[in-house]
């Protein structure tokens, strides 16, 4: 959702219509500086935060939402996180993405495995990205994927993710290089952090991990456990690190808090045709 914002808030008034998972409020909202993440779920308000001029609301009801959105906001693109299997709602382009070590070729229906729908759900998408493939992706890896998705017939992009040089949050002054002068207590929030866990070990990043589940909500004996851990690290260069999504939720009540952001880029120049793509469909 981030990398099409970036694509097309130049030349397009953009509106991201979420869920709002986990929020404590219900029906159609448009986000305003008054709302918490409380109000809107934590990344629905991480891309408030941190995209000027687009608007975002969230809506449990999808089709609610977008009809509310182009009956009261002067729109021109609708940006739908997580909608793939909200079939009231028909997409004009839909973007299927799968992760590299976890295709849904090779997955079944839940509860067996993960998916949400049968793979011939496949074929409604326009276009298939592969997600967090390896930065340094080999033809003979690149062929074995595209030969488990040929069936489908789409075009196939391959992705992966890098982390930001500049280490943001209340801390300033950080970069990721010298992250490796501290002791790092490292919170996560997320769905799966193994590929920040990776990363750090490959950069040679000291850090004691606390994990919690996806979206999770910090109770305040939580957070009294996390100074704690923070204040037992006999270091004098050390800090409590966590992502950005987690940092939406964590910021109130941590004072002194870095996060650390990813971006989504194409290997072999693809994003070039896939910009293309895009772009063309929606002017």
């Amino acid at each position: 959702i981030e990398y099409l914002v970036r694509l097309l808030k130049e030349k397009y008034k953009i509106a991201i219509l979420s869920r709002g998972y986990k929020r404590k409020t219900s029906g159609y909202l448009l986000l305003n500086k008054s709302h918490t993440y409380l109000d809107s779920g934590d990344e629905p308000m991480q891309f408030f935060k941190k995209f000027k001029n687009i608007t975002v609301a969230v809506d449990e009801n999808r089709t609610r939402g977008v009809n509310t959105l182009l009956e009261n906001e002067n729109i021109d693109v609708i940006l739908l996180d997580d909608a793939y299997q909200h079939r009231k709602v028909k997409g004009g382009f839909n973007v299927l993405l799968t992760k590299y070590d976890d295709l849904f070729t090779d997955d079944y229906l839940l509860p067996t495995g993960g998916l949400r729908e049968s793979r011939r759900g496949a074929n409604r998408a326009n276009v298939i990205l592969v997600t967090k493939s390896p930065v340094d992706l080999s033809l003979k890896q690149s062929e074995t994927i595209l030969n488990k998705l040929k069936a489908y017939q789409k075009p196939v992009f391959f992705t992966a993710i890098k982390y930001a040089n500049e280490i943001k949050g209340t801390v300033k002054g950080l970069t990721l290089d010298s992250l490796k002068s501290f002791e790092v207590l490292l919170i996560t929030g997320i769905a799966n952090p193994k590929s920040l866990l990776s990363f750090f070990n490959e950069e040679n990043i000291k850090y004691n991990h606390l994990e919690y589940a996806d979206h999770h909500h910090f109770s305040e004996a939580e957070i009294n456990n996390i100074q704690k851990e923070f204040t037992c690290i006999n270091s004098e260069r050390k800090i409590i690190l966590t992502t950005e999504k987690d940092y939406i939720r964590l910021s109130s009540s941590i004072k002194e808090l870095a996060y650390i952001e990813i971006e989504t880029y194409f290997l072999n120049h693809q994003g070039l045709l896939f910009n293309q793509l895009l772009e063309n469909y929606v002017k």
